[in-house]
C-alpha cells in the first residue's frame, strides 16, 4: 500500500500517493485526473502514480502522464484511489484498509457499496455528496458533469428531430425555428436551454422552483408558469405532493403538445425520477418530435422511457442515453479532474500528507465511509 502518514514523516520523501486506475465499465470513457493538473498537484507535495491505459478512453496516451509528471504503475496500491464510476466487484477486492477511495459513489442507491466499504476498512469520498456551498463550487463533480449532458442532449436531440432548429428564409420560403422545452432547469437544464438557444431553437423553460426564473430568461429563454412552488434544501426540488403532481401533470400535458423538442432533466436525489411526460403528452405531441430524457438512471422523466434505448412511440422519438458525460470523455474528464484535483488539495497538509479536518463542512459532507485511525485523520476532531 502507499506510504502511511507516519512513514512519510519518518524521512520518506513527498506526500501521499495518489492512484489514478482505468475504469472498468464499458460505457466509460472518462478518467479521473489529467495531465494538465498533475504539476500542480506534484507541487503540493503529492505522488501520482496512473494505471497503464487510464487515459486511453478520453485520447490521453500514457506518455502524457509521463510527461506531466506522473508515473506508470499499480494505482490499486496507492494510499489515495481516484476514480470516477462507481467501484465494481473486482475493484473492491483491489481496495484495502486504510486507503482512502473518491468518486462517484452513489452512496443513496439501493445497491451501493458504502457498507462494503466501510467493512473493509476503506474511507471514502463522495463527490455526489460534496455540499452546493460557494467554497466548494470548484469541487462539484455533478455540476461539472451535468454542463456535459445539457449540452450533449440538444445535440442529440438535434440529430434525431425532423426538422430544423433555427428560423431559415430560403427562396422555397421561410422554416419556424423548432420550439424546445426543457423540464428541470439546473446546471444540465441551463445548459441545455443555451445550446439549443445557441442553435437557433425558441426556448422555454420549467421548473418546480419558480425562483430559478430569472436563471432561465438569463440565456434567452422564456419560463413556463404553472403555479406550482416546490423549491427544497440544498438547491434541490423537494417531492411533490399528490395533489400538485396531479396538477402539474394535467397543466405540463397540455403545454408539452406544443413543442418539437422536449428535454427532461429533472431528479430528486435519493427518489426515482419524477414522472413529467405521460403517455397522452407524447400522443399530444407532432409526429416527428423528440424528447431527450436524462434521468433515465434513475427511471426517467417520461412514461414512455426505455433506459439507455432510442425508441420510437406515437411517431415520437425518446431518447434515453445514460451517461452522456462519458460521450465526451475530453472536455469532461478535464472538469472532472479539476473537481477531484481541489478536493485532494483540501485533504492534505502542506506537505501532501493525509491530513483530513472532519469539522471541514466540505470533508464531513462527502465522507460517506468514515474509519476511525484511517490514515491523516488523526488530526481531525474527535
Amino acid at each position: 500500500m502507499g506510504r502511511t502518514h507516519n512513514e512519510q514523516s519518518e524521512g520518506f520523501p513527498g506526500g501521499a500517493t495518489v492512484g489514478v486506475v482505468k475504469e472498468s465499465a464499458d460505457d466509460e470513457r472518462r478518467v479521473a485526473l489529467v495531465p494538465k493538473l498533475i504539476p500542480s498537484l506534484l507541487a503540493a507535495g503529492l505522488d501520482i502514480v496512473v494505471e497503464a491505459g487510464a487515459g486511453a478512453g478520453a485520447l490521453i496516451p500514457d506518455s502524457a502522464y509521463v510527461e506531466a509528471g506522473a508515473r506508470v504503475g499499480d494505482p490499486w496500491s496507492a494510499e489515495i484511489v481516484v476514480k470516477v464510476a462507481p467501484p465494481s466487484d473486482a475493484e473492491m477486492a483491489q481496495l484495502s484498509a486504510g486507503q482512502t477511495l473518491i468518486g462517484f459513489l452513489a452512496p443513496r442507491t439501493a445497491d451501493n457499496r458504502i457498507e462494503a466499504l466501510q467493512r473493509a476498512g476503506v474511507q471514502a469520498f463522495a463527490v455526489e455528496s460534496i455540499p452546493r456551498i460557494s467554497r466548494a463550487q470548484v469541487m462539484d463533480a455533478l455540476s461539472s458533469q451535468a454542463n456535459v449532458a445539457g449540452y450533449k442532449a440538444v445535440l442529440l436531440a438535434a440529430s434525431e428531430s425532423t426538422r430544423f432548429f433555427p428560423m431559415l428564409t430560403t427562396a422555397a420560403g421561410t422554416v419556424k425555428p423548432a420550439t424546445v422545452l426543457v423540464l428541470g432547469v439546473g446546471v444540465a437544464g441551463l445548459q441545455a436551454l443555451a445550446t439549443a438557444k445557441r442553435l437557433g431553437g425558441r426556448t422555454t423553460g420549467y421548473d418546480v422552483r419558480p425562483e430559478v426564473a430569472d436563471q432561465v430568461r438569463s440565456v434567452g429563454a422564456q419560463w413556463l408558469d404553472l403555479g406550482i412552488d416546490a423549491a427544497g434544501a440544498g438547491g434541490y426540488a423537494r417531492e411533490l405532493t399528490d395533489a400538485e403532481k396531479d396538477e402539474q401533470q394535467r397543466a405540463l400535458e397540455e403545454a408539452i403538445k406544443g413543442f418539437d423538442v422536449v428535454i427532461t432533466t429533472a431528479l430528486v436525489p435519493g427518489r426515482p425520477a419524477p414522472r413529467l411526460v405521460t403517455d397522452a403528452a407524447v400522443r399530444g405531441m407532432k409526429p416527428g418530435s423528440v424528447i431527450v430524457d436524462l434521468a433515465g438512471e434513475t427511471g426517467g422523466n417520461c412514461e414512455l422511457t426505455e433506459p439507455g434505448q432510442n425508441v420510437v412511440k406515437h411517431d415520437v422519438t425518446i431518447c434515453s442515453p445514460l451517461n452522456l458525460p462519458a460521450t465526451m470523455p475530453e472536455h469532461a474528464s478535464e472538469l472532472y479532474a479539476k473537481n477531484i484535483a481541489a478536493l485532494l488539495e483540501l485533504i492534505v497538509d502542506a506537505n501532501g500528507c493525509l491530513a483530513i479536518d472532519f469539522d471541514d463542512a466540505i470533508i464531513d459532507g462527502a465522507c460517506v465511509s468514515r474509519v476511525a485511525g484511517a490514515p491523516g485523520t488523526e488530526v481531525s476532531a474527535p
